[in-house]
This record gives C-alpha cells, structure tokens and sequence, in this order.
C-alpha cells in the first residue's frame, strides 16, 4: 500500500498516457497484492499475454522463451521497506505496476514477443548486446520528442520512487532552483533513441540511471521490431562499447 500510495502521487504528470490507461484496466487493489489470475483477464483480452510466475532473477534462456511465448515473468517476493525507493532485483511491484500496465498497449506488447524471439536464438555474447536495447527501452526508456512533453514508460523508472522524479528532472527545475539558492539536484542526460547507440552504452543495476534514450512515441517499438535488429547487434559487436 506504501508502494502504491507515491506512485500514485507521482506518476500522473511524468507516466506516459498509455501506462495509465493500462493502469486503469488492471484496476489493482490496494489492500493486498494482486492475483496474477486478475492480471491475466486483462492481459488476455488486451494483447493476449499472461504473466508467469518465478521466484527471482531467472536465467537468460528462460527469460527469452517466457517472452517469445507472451508470458511476462514476474518475481512473486516483495521488497523490504528499507528497499522502498530503488532495489536491485525486480520484485513483484516492479513487475506488475512497473510493467503489466504497458503490456496492454500493442506495441509494448509486439517488442518484447520479438525480443524474446530474437534472444531465444542469439549467441551469449549477443544477449548480452540485447539485454542493453531491453534495459534502455522497457526498463528505462523515455516517451516524447519534445522535453515538455516527456513522459515515463521503462517499468525500472516507474517502480521506483526516487527515479521517477529523477528521470524528468529539466531546465525549469535547475532554473528554480539557481533562482531559490537550492542545491541542484543531480541530471540525467537524455539522448535520442538511435539502436546502435543504445547496444554500445554500458549500463550498472545497482544506481539511479544517467543516461536515459528517449523515442518519439510508444509506437515506435514497432519500428524498432520491423528494423534489423541482429544485424545492429553485430555492427555493435564489432565496434565495441562506449567507455
């Protein structure tokens, strides 16, 4: 309920309209935690997809065929209160209000079935270069071409307190703050989404994101399915990795 209780204060203006929506039909309670089985009702009749449920991190393997089968995994343990503003691992809050929302919308829904797919075939070095486009895309990635109209749509972003407020943090509000003498708060740097780019960034689990890839709008999964994105692997493969 703590959890639920300032997401639903700050998610409003910074979640993208699709993940509310989403919201919405997943209708969560919030004196328990939801049933998976209510979960799946919506997703079933949205985009055909159900949830799966795992005790934790899974391997890489079962990850990409729970995917390519339209199966979300979801963690089924809670994170500690102390845990609260950011936790490493994906808990069950993560998954279903960080995720589950999104899954309702088609685009959402089609890049991660491909990308499944796509891991499920891959080499190991390769996955690694895809866990990359996953983590700056569904778990961290930014919706809007233009920075007034930016909004959150990565689960990774949208289950943690602290980063959803971080993540959109902008000019006005380095502005206010030079104005009121307040220390500045820390920035992300926001980059245009460009595949190539996004396989070569590094990236660590275990802080708040600097580095955040923005698309135009949520339908350019689509594009981003459509494209060739093996072959953008091995190009990145070949030049390596940013520093």
């Amino acid at each position: 309920q703590a959890l639920l209780t300032r997401q639903a204060e700050q998610i409003p203006n910074r979640a993208c309209p699709a993940y509310l929506e989403g919201l919405t039909k997943l209708n969560l309670p919030t004196t328990h935690i939801p049933q998976l089985h209510d979960i799946d009702e919506v997703l079933q009749v949205t985009t055909g997809w159900q949830t799966a449920a795992v005790p934790a991190l899974i391997s890489f393997g079962k990850f990409f065929k729970l995917l390519a089968d339209k199966s979300f995994p979801v963690a089924t343990f809670i994170r500690r209160f102390e845990d609260i503003d950011y936790i490493e691992e994906p808990d069950i809050f993560h998954e279903i209000v960080g995720h589950c929302p999104l899954l309702t919308h088609p685009a959402f829904a089609a890049f991660n079935e491909t990308y499944g797919k796509l891991g499920l075939s891959a080499t190991k070095e390769e996955r690694w270069f895809l866990a990359r486009l996953y983590w700056f895309t569904i778990e961290f990635g930014l919706v809007g071409s233009q920075p007034k109209d930016r909004r959150i749509y990565g689960g990774g972003i949208l289950s943690s307190p602290s980063e959803t407020i971080y993540a959109l943090n902008d000019q006005s509000q380095r502005q206010h703050q030079h104005k009121s003498n307040q220390q500045p708060t820390p920035q992300p740097e926001h980059r245009a989404f460009d595949l190539l780019d996004v396989l070569r960034t590094p990236y660590r689990i275990d802080q708040i994101q600097p580095i955040y890839y923005v698309i135009d709008e949520l339908d350019t999964l689509f594009d981003i399915v459509d494209s060739d994105i093996m072959g953008t692997v091995k190009q990145a493969m070949s030049l390596g990795l940013f520093e």
